[in-house]
């Protein structure tokens, strides 16, 4: 009977020993899975922080090009502005040429008549034939134009 004894402790330490790597086993099955949920779950924070920076500098984007957009639009109103200004200034500086040119001849007229002594009955700038006033082609120029700001208000 002791061999039968001895027999029964073997299987008993067996099945314990069988108990405990399944135990183990078990054990090691479900840190495992633990293991692999929290991976899951790490996974998915990292792939919703990604799609929040992608949504964020789309946005980012976005607000660039409407910048962008506005700046263009101001850009192109001031190069209109400066355009209008360069063609004021062109035609201003040649007014002035031309009044310079006319008070030139006036003055010029006025010193061949000998306007200056107060004797006179025509002013410093004025001409004694006011047919050659008229018949210069420059000086028509002067009596048909606009003004500068007219130019500017049809703009708008």
């Amino acid at each position: 009977m002791a061999s039968s004894s001895g027999n029964s402790s073997q299987i008993q330490n067996s099945g314990s020993d069988e108990d405990l790597l399944d135990q183990r086993k078990r054990k090691r099955m479900q840190s495992n899975r633990e293991s692999a949920r929290r991976s899951r779950v790490r996974k998915q924070k990292h792939v919703d922080d990604l799609t929040d920076q992608i949504n964020q500098i789309k946005k980012d984007n976005a607000q660039i090009v409407t910048t962008i957009n506005v700046t263009t639009q101001q850009f192109v109103h001031v190069e209109a502005d400066n355009s209008v200004l360069r063609a004021q200034i062109g035609e201003l500086s040649q007014r002035l040429d031309y009044l310079n040119e006319i008070i030139n001849l006036m003055n010029n007229n006025c010193t061949n008549t000998n306007c200056t002594n107060g004797a006179s009955t025509t002013g410093l700038f004025e001409f004694e034939n006011h047919d050659d006033f008229m018949n210069n082609p420059w000086n028509l120029m002067y009596l048909n134009q606009q003004p500068i700001m007219a130019a500017e208000m049809l703009r708008y």
